[in-house]
Parts: C-alpha cells; structure tokens; sequence
C-alpha cells in the first residue's frame, strides 16, 4: 500500500496545503526569485547550467539546433526540386548549341532556374504538406527555445546575484560547488517555504525525481524492453524516441499518473482504483502507439535524412567508425546509481569505455580472422593498384564507377581488419572484466566466474553495442516503437499502476518520490550487501543488484558533507569498518606480485 512517510522534526507548519508546500519564495537581494510553484524546474535548470560552462553555450546549442532543422529541411527540398540529375549524370546533353561538345559540365548546370523550381515545388502535392507540417514542428521548436531561453537567462542572473559566481568564473567551479553555495543561501534565505534547511539529497529529488522512478522500473525489469525473438533470441530495445513515449505516457502526457510535475494523481495511491487506472493506462498507450503509427512516415524520413546527413560523410573519411562501441540507452538506465545526476553517470562510464572496449575486443573467432585476412587481402591487392594507377594519370579517376570502387574496396579492407586479432594481446577475461566491474558498478551475477562465455560477451554486447547497431535501433524505432506500446506495455499496465503505489512516499516539501531514491537500506536493503540485520525489506521490495547500497554509497561519496539517517549512517559505518579490516589483513603488492607469472602479467598492462 502507499504509505506517507514525514520527515521527522521538519513537518510542514500547519494548515499549509500542498501548493503552498512547494512555492519558491525569497526575499531581498534575490527578490526576483519569489512564488516560483515548480522548484523542480529550477533546480534542473541550475544542474544544466553548470556542466554547459553557463548561458551563452545553452542558448548557442539551441540556435544552431534550429538552423539545422532549417538547413536539412531546405538542403533536402533543394536536391529534389531544383536538380536536373540527368545534366548532372551526363545521361542527357546540355541544351546549349554554343557549348562544345566536350565541355564539362559544372555545377550551376545541373541547377534548374528558379522559376521551374517553384514550378516543381507546386506541383507536387505531398511534398508542400511536408514542408507546411516540417514549419509548424519548427515553430514549436522556435518557442520552446526561446522558453529555454528565458529560463536560463533568469538562472544566469540568479547564479551571478543570489550564488555570487560570475559568468566567466562559471567553469572553475563543480557541481558539488554549485551545490554547497545554493545550501548556504537557503539557510541565509529560504527558498521554499517548509524547510529551514535544504539537504543535498532534497535536491537530488527534486531534480531526478522521474528519473529514479525510470531506472528503478527498469531494476525491476517492469519495462517492456526485453524481448526473446525466434531468430534473434533475447534481445534489448530502448531508443530515444521509445524513450521519450514512455515519459510521456507516465509522467508528462494527459493521462499520466502524474498530474503534476510533484504530486501523483490520488486514484493512483488507492488500492481500489489499481484495475480502472491500469485499463486506462493500457488505453493510453494503445492511443498513443496508433498516433505513433500514424506519424511513423514522417518521422521515419526524418531519421533517414538525420542520420545521412550526420554520417554519411564520416563513414567515407573513417568506415571503422561504425565499429566503434558506445554505452546503450538501456545501459545508462542499467547502469545508474539512484540521485546520479546526467554528467556524473556520464563520466563514470566514460573511465569504463576504456576497459569495456578492451575486454570486447579480446573476443575472437578464428574462422573469421582467417577469412578477414584473406578477404582484406584480395580487397587491398585491387585497391592499391587503382590507387596507383590514380596517382599515375589522374584521367583515371574520370572512368565510370571507379571512385566508387575504391571506396567500397577501402570500407571492405576497414571490416575485415576489424575481425583480425592483435598478435600482441593476452587473453585475461576475467581481470579485463573486473576492471569494467570497477567504473560502472553493476553486472549480473551470473557473470561471475564466466566472463570468457561467448553468452556472457553477447549480453556485455547489450550494453556496450556498435555505433551501428545504435543508428540502426534509431532508424528502427518509428517502426518498432508503436508495436511495443500496442501489444507489449498494456500487459505490463498493472504492475506499473502496482509499482508506482507500493514504491512511492511523499516528502514533506518535496512531493512525491520513489521510494528508492531514498536511500533507505532499511527498506529496501539486501542483507547479502552488509546490511543483514539493519534491514525490514521483503525480497519484492529489495532493489536488485544492490542498487540501494551502491547508490547509497556514491551518493555519500560525493556529498561529503550530507548527513544521512540512522540506518543508512550505520550501513555506512560497517562498511568502512569492513573495508578498513580487510585492508588491514591484505597482503602487500609485492606479495602478489611474487605468487606467480600471472600477476605479472596482468600488471604489465596500464592500470
């Protein structure tokens, strides 16, 4: 059941009803700053502002966002109106009685006057809607920036008047910097009117607060996001764009179960409404997956055009690019403490990008580095003859096709070198993949003991997938995405009505939040992660993985000066009690190093 949980010592006064709980009220030198109702706005404001070094860098990523959406929209109008391809592909003359028969034909040539271009643009009905539809998304998008744009100009000033940190001093200062100034001035001036006192985990709440909601159904497995194909077997699907729908559907949308940005709707905290809600939540998911179907062209062209734009040209210039391997949408929701704000977890998984790609690139088949080296071989004897022969007479690259030849023989030689093994490397799995262990922090258990499996390198491929992979679930998403929240959320519609009721409790003067963001081992501790005693949690209400102890355990990390409650304090207590003794007790370096040649070894690499 959902159960209110007041902090203790710090109620709200009496007769303050829940709007007033979360105004935003100052008063002197930051007077500009009074009756701001959506506090969680913001502070996610103040989060963004620091990492982006400040207002010009917001406003100049929004401006130049625009002026893409224009260039590709006009850039693409352009190549299909005002283009004569076949003057461009030689297969028809130019109408020039003058010109000499072997003249090259230039660019502007192959470029229709603009009166016939306007013709063509009127004549084709469907691409006019296109353009009229590509105007209104983007004058949604003009107002949207210039909203952001007001916004960020008020935290501008608030952080030069209220915070004291100059615009130009913006990128000397941290987070936790940003953080302990906006503390002090709560306690000098109060920003919200229940607390006295503003705690580093207030704001953490205010700022993730769906968020950690995200990430703790996705610890629970309650998103449709897993699937097992005949063919494919299991497999994990999460896009931006899905992404973006389920926020929709379950914090931001009209039948949301959120009805604002602080507060669920009452019906939802009711056990007796759990069946009506979740049938009206399947509705909504149904109804927004057809208007997903509906628009599923537009923006299927759309992404085609994007990603075109966005990678043709480096697949020319670099075609190992796509190789390359980058953390999943799902990993960085696997993989997120609770309260880990965006550029924290980015960070993080950034020291394991290293570790990560090395520990992938230690897998290989034999069968395929024999056939890459041979097939490199013959793709690189024909390249390197026609290079030569370009470098000899350069009329040769005037023959038909024959850039496109030596391009498509430079992408087949970058492949298959990607499948040839380094001769130099040392196959240690398992010390590889404790190394990963070390920055991301969390990996199934199962893992443990098999990290040389081929099934345990298909599962890390979810996580930590090819860039193409990546382009190609973008490109796959308008289509994808409409069946998963047609046939695959409404299933799931009562577990998450379910979830957001038994795992939500209510702050005072900070609204509604999941439950686990708490940090509260002592109700949702695992006693195999050193809280056996210190905790109440049933085995459905433990997080998974020991997301709840390793959160706790960052989070206290990096706010030093936080104090955490009784539980957690003694959780923490133990622990560094544990790690000092086991410290203590450890064999020195050198000891290890003389036990055998493999210490040796897996200390030869960089640390």
């Amino acid at each position: 059941e959902y159960q209110r949980l007041e902090d203790c010592g710090e109620d709200s006064p009496p007769g303050e009803d829940e709007e007033e709980l979360l105004l935003h009220v100052t008063e002197g030198p930051t007077d500009s700053w009074n009756h701001i109702k959506d506090l969680d706005s913001f502070f996610t404001k103040i989060s963004w502002h620091s990492p982006w070094n400040g207002f010009a860098c917001v406003v100049l990523s929004d401006v130049l966002e625009l002026v893409q959406f224009l260039f590709v929209v006009t850039f693409s109008t352009f190549l299909l109106c005002c283009v004569d391809y076949d003057v461009l592909f030689a297969t028809r003359p130019l109408n020039q009685s003058h010109v000499p028969e072997h003249t090259k034909v230039t660019l502007p040539d192959a470029v229709l006057p603009a009166p016939q271009c306007a013709r063509r643009l009127r004549g084709s009905g469907w691409l006019l809607f296109l353009l009229v539809l590509a105007g209104m998304v983007w004058l949604c998008r003009l107002v949207t920036a210039l909203r952001r744009l007001v916004g960020y100009w008020e935290i501008r000033s608030f952080y030069i008047r209220a915070l004291g940190i100059p615009a130009d001093e913006l990128c000397n200062h941290s987070w936790q910097s940003v953080q302990a100034r906006l503390l002090a001035l709560q306690r000098r001036q109060p920003l919200c009117v229940p607390r006295r006192e503003l705690t580093e985990l207030d704001i953490h709440h205010r700022i993730l607060r769906f968020r950690n909601y995200t990430v703790a159904m996705v610890n629970k497995s309650l998103l449709p996001v897993r699937f097992h194909l005949p063919l494919l077997g299991p497999i994990v699907f999460l896009t931006r764009g899905l992404q973006f729908n389920l926020e929709l559907l379950l914090f931001r949308g009209p039948a949301a179960l959120f009805q604002n940005t602080w507060s669920l709707r009452p019906q939802v905290k009711r056990a007796g409404a759990r069946r009506a809600l979740a049938r009206g939540l399947a509705r909504a998911a149904v109804m927004l997956g057809v208007a997903n179907l509906v628009l599923c062209p537009c923006v299927l062209g759309w992404r085609l055009l994007l990603a075109f734009f966005s990678y043709a040209e480096g697949l020319k210039r670099a075609p190992g690019s796509l190789g390359a391997r980058r953390w999943s949408l799902y990993a960085r929701h696997y993989l997120r403490h609770f309260n880990e704000l965006g550029h924290e977890l980015q960070a993080r998984l950034s020291r394991g990008h290293g570790p990560a790609t090395k520990y992938m690139d230690s897998f290989s088949s034999p069968l395929l580095a024999v056939l890459a080296r041979h097939i490199g071989f013959f793709a690189g004897s024909v390249l390197a003859v026609l290079i030569v022969l370009t470098v000899y007479d350069e009329d040769v690259l005037t023959v038909q096709h024959i850039l496109t030849a030596i391009t498509l023989l430079g992408l087949v030689v970058t492949v298959a070198r990607s499948f040839i093994p380094d001769e130099h490397s040392v196959w240690c799995p398992e010390q590889l993949l404790q190394r990963v262990l070390a920055h991301v922090h969390y990996l199934p258990e199962h893992w443990q003991g098999r990290a040389g499996r081929a099934e345990t390198r298909a599962e890390m491929a979810q996580l930590f997938q090819y860039k193409a992979v990546f382009i190609l679930e973008e490109l796959l998403s308008p289509l994808v995405t409409p069946l998963i929240l047609i046939f695959a959320f409404p299933p799931r519609a009562l577990d998450i009505v379910d979830f957001f009721r038994n795992f939500t409790v209510e702050v005072a003067g900070v609204g509604d939040i999941c439950s686990f963001a708490q940090l509260d081992v002592r109700h949702h501790g695992n006693p195999q992660w050193l809280s056996g005693g210190h905790t109440e949690a049933s085995p459905e209400r433990q997080a998974e993985h020991g997301k709840t102890e390793l959160s706790l355990m960052r989070f206290a990390l990096s706010n030093p000066r936080w104090r955490p409650p009784p539980p957690a304090r003694r959780f923490l207590g133990h622990l560094h009690a544990q790690v000092t003794r086991d410290a203590a007790t450890a064999p020195p370096a050198r000891t290890l190093l003389a036990e055998g040649p493999l210490a040796a070894s897996l200390l030869s690499e960089d640390s």
